[in-house]
Order: structure tokens, then sequence, then C-alpha cells
């Protein structure tokens, strides 16, 4: 008997279906953010300005991306190294252009071509597509865009987001998969601001605008993201969570709301948010990340928050397309093609592991008060035979069960990511 029937027989005694589970997994999408490739420096504005938006990426290693076809590259070896579904997930200051496409325009100008090679990339690897438009590191950030006071400025970055609406209609439609569009924004104060509501009244009606623009609710799925802070907003944020909520909650015919676990304050979990939401909102979007003492964008781990995320979706039925799950983090301190990898496959483990958690028994041990039992199997599953079923489902991708891929990733370097200079 081979360790993997092994395991498929533990957990059999437990009441777990270990084939299923790797089925559902391998049906359930992962949407891959392109900004690690590029510390989310894109390729419309010129890539030595500094990030704006609070946004901030430390390091230098070898190897960043500097053009579409460099960045395309390495997220085709994240895609061979990673099992299971994926989805991209572009911003909007990742469109590429050529004089096919009539050269650079603003933000505000973006048409559905300037992505057409995206869709072309998606195509070709049978992958979907999410959206975001790019509030940040823009000259018309004043510092602050939906939210400003100058009209001027806001009109810009209300057309930037039908833009994106519209963008985001066409990568549905091409790639035949639903696309979340993201909004979010850095805007707030650095100190203690006199007005608290004006902000965000004219953050609203903005996003009001956005979504105006005609689109189809079942292939485009605009979302709010909130944030507790950020570089330079450490006093007010106007997009709070609070205010991200409730404009979601009252706008369920064409909005959903977007949880990222680092947006939050730090003995905040949202693991415990998502059935919460769940209780109200048919759909809801991730973004997962890891924030080390605030919102930092760290690798994604195969740690416990990743862990509870997991089981929440699982327990909650998320993986019948009710939760949104993408990633966002981005590193320049080590090899980026490697932390890429890193925390797709943690972000995989992890659901792999919720799947593997008799989820009715311990949930009827706890309706009949039996905490005894609770405690005692939960904890005794930790040391159940996972990582048996883990190297079988890569294996069964047909990628690497272990570490070995960090070879290919190294070589990677000494032959593309080195030569970058």
């Amino acid at each position: 008997m081979t360790r993997f029937e092994q395991a498929k027989a533990r957990y059999a005694e437990l009441g777990v279906d270990v084939e299923k589970a790797i089925s559902l997994l391998k049906n359930t999408p992962i949407s891959i953010h392109c900004w690690q490739g590029d510390d989310v420096r894109g390729f419309d504005t010129d890539p030595n300005k500094p990030l704006t938006g609070g946004i901030q990426t430390t390091g230098n290693y070898i190897g960043r991306a500097r053009t579409p076809e460099e960045l395309m590259a390495d997220i085709d070896v994240v895609l061979k190294l990673c099992p299971g579904m994926k989805k991209m997930n572009l911003h909007a200051n990742y469109a590429i252009f050529d004089d096919e496409n009539g050269g650079w325009v603003d933000r505000n100008k973006l048409e559905p071509k300037h992505f057409a090679k995206w869709v072309k990339f998606c195509k070709e690897r049978g992958l979907g597509c999410d959206f975001n438009p790019t509030f940040f590191s823009h000259p018309m950030c004043d510092p602050l865009t939906l939210s400003s006071p100058n009209e001027e400025t806001r009109k810009f970055w209300i057309e930037h987001g039908k833009a994106a609406i519209r963008i985001s209609q066409y990568l549905a439609e091409e790639l035949g998969q639903p696309c979340v569009m993201n909004i979010w924004t850095g805007d707030g104060y650095k100190d203690i601001p006199a007005d608290r509501m004006g902000p965000r009244e004219r953050y609203r009606d903005s996003i009001d605008q956005i979504l105006s623009e005609p689109f189809d609710f079942d292939k485009v799925k605009p979302c709010v993201e909130s944030k507790v802070f950020g570089i330079g907003v450490e006093a007010y944020t106007v997009g709070s969570a609070e205010f991200s909520l409730a404009y979601a909650a009252a706008n369920m015919d064409k909005c959903i709301p977007l949880m990222d676990n680092g947006h939050y304050h730090p003995t905040e979990v949202v693991s415990d948010k998502i059935p919460a939401m769940l209780a109200f909102f048919p759909e809801i979007a991730l973004h997962v990340t890891r924030g080390v003492r605030w919102d930092s964008d760290h690798v994604v781990l195969f740690d416990d928050e990743t862990k509870e995320i997991a089981k929440e979706i699982v327990r909650c039925g998320g993986l019948d397309g009710r939760v949104k799950i993408a990633l966002d983090y981005f590193d320049a301190s080590i090899n980026r093609v490697a932390a890429w990898i890193t925390g797709v496959r943690n972000m995989e483990k992890a659901l792999l592991f919720a799947l593997l958690q008799p989820t009715e028994a311990l949930k009827k041990m706890q309706d009949e008060g039996d905490m005894t039992s609770l405690l005692v199997m939960q904890e005794e599953l930790k040391t159940a035979p996972f990582g048996d079923v883990w190297e079988y489902y890569c294996e069964s991708e047909g990628v690497p069960a272990n570490e070995s891929w960090l070879a290919t990733v190294k070589q990677y370097e000494a032959d593309v990511l080195a030569k970058r200079v």
C-alpha cells in the first residue's frame, strides 16, 4: 500500500472522501496577481517613479520584470509549478501600449484593446481574468482620487473607473468567466482631518457614478475594498471597513464586498468575518495576503490564519463560487517568482487541508455540546497524513510535490532573471 493509499484510508476512517476533496480543489480558481513580478510598477508610467497611495515594496532582488513579455514569461513559470485552477488578476496600469492599438493613453482613456494581449495570454492558458482600476502612482493623485474636493481630479478618476468597468466586461466576455473588478483607493490623511464626512460623501458619489456605467452583473463583479490605514494616511482612511461594507450592503444588486486580510486591525481576523458576511451576501471576494504588524503584503504562508480562512470558505460552501479567492502580496527582497509560487501553493495547501476536515462530524460535536471531543479531534487532525495527500495532488497535476520546484526557479534565475540589468 502506498503512502497515499494509507492516508486515504486514514481519512476514510474520519469520514473524509479524499478523492472528492481533490476533485473540488482542482476546480477552484485562485486569482494570481500580476503585480508580484514587477513590484507594482506596471507599464503606463515611468517605472522609476515612487509608488504612492500607501503602497511600498521593499528590496531590490535581481530580475524584476520590466516589460509585458518578461512579466508573462515569469507568470508562465508560476503556472507550471503550481497545481490547480488559476485566473489572472490585472491592475489597469498593466495596459499594453503599442503601434497596433495607437500607443499610450492616460488611465481615463483606457480601452479593452489595451488588454488584448493579456486576453490572448489567458486564452492560450485557459485562464479567466480579474481586474482592478489603478488609483495610485499617477500625477492626477492630488493625493486624493475618488474623494478629492477638486472636481477635475475626481472626474478623471471616475472616468478611469468607468473605463475599468468596460474593460472588465470585455475580459469576462472574451474569456468566458466572471471578472471580479475591485475598487480600492489609498485616499486619506496623514494627520487628524477637520472633515471626515465630506471625503466619504464624495467617495460614495464617485463609486455611484462608476457603477452607473452599464455592465452585466453576472459577468462583472464590482467590489469595494476597505483599509485601516497606510503610509501617509495613518490618521484617516476614507474607504474604511465600515464605509466599504455599508456601500456593498446598500448596493447588493451591483456590488459585492472584498476583504483583504491585511486591511484590518492586527487583532482582527478575516476568517471570522467570512461566515458573518456570507450570512447576508450571496457573494464575497477575498484578497489573501500576510500582514506583519501592518498591511505589509508579505508572502502568503501555510499558517494558522490562512488555514482558518480556507476552513471557513469550505465550511460555508464558498467553493461553489460564492467566495472569490485572489492573492495580493509583493516582495522584492527575495526571488519574485519563488515568492509568487510559495503563496499560490500555500493557498492551495490551505484549501486542501480544509477539504480534508470531517466538517459535518465536527459540527455535530459542537451542536451536541461535546466541546471536549471537538477540541481533541481538532488537535488530532493537525497530524493527520495531510502531506501524503498534498504530494499525490501535486503529482496528479503534473507539478513538483515538494521543494524540488525551487531548483527550476533557481535555474530560471540564472538563465533569465540575472540577465535583466
